[in-house]
């Protein structure tokens, strides 16, 4: 591990590591952007002063999210077909509704999965992510 990107935390049994990925700076609100951790994309998303890290990409055809709406009450909308995850836990609130007739067919090209999240928090100026969870 390097100490100058890395910090381990142990909480229980549970082990945390955060991993400095931007300056708070260089996400400013409402924006997004791409980052890379280990062999994993994220989109780090600032919505208002809440940073959220998701997978980069939907999980239902692996297209990506970084054009996709977020939505007031903390929601991503894949812009490609539609399907709607919570920002915080990844669950699905909407799966392919789009387009209309044809997106439910779309969907069940690949099973209902949740969007996978990742925990933030911002020390010393910097954006740190646990890839770990």
């Amino acid at each position: 591990m390097n100490s100058d990107y890395e910090t381990t935390i142990r909480i229980g049994e549970i082990y945390m590591v955060w991993t400095k990925t931007l300056a708070v700076d260089d996400l400013a609100p409402n924006t997004r952007q791409v980052v890379k951790l280990e062999e994993k994309s994220l989109l780090l998303i600032n919505e208002s002063g809440t940073i959220y890290a998701i997978d980069k990409v939907c999980p239902h055809l692996k297209l990506s999210f970084k054009n996709s709406k977020v939505t007031p009450d903390g929601s991503i909308i894949c812009r490609w077909h539609r399907s709607e995850f919570d920002l915080a836990t990844g669950n699905v609130k909407n799966w392919c509704p789009f387009p209309p007739v044809v997106g439910n067919v779309l969907g069940k090209i690949s099973s209902e999965k949740t969007l996978g999240v990742f925990p933030t928090k911002v020390e010393d100026g910097q954006i740190l992510v646990d890839i770990s969870a």
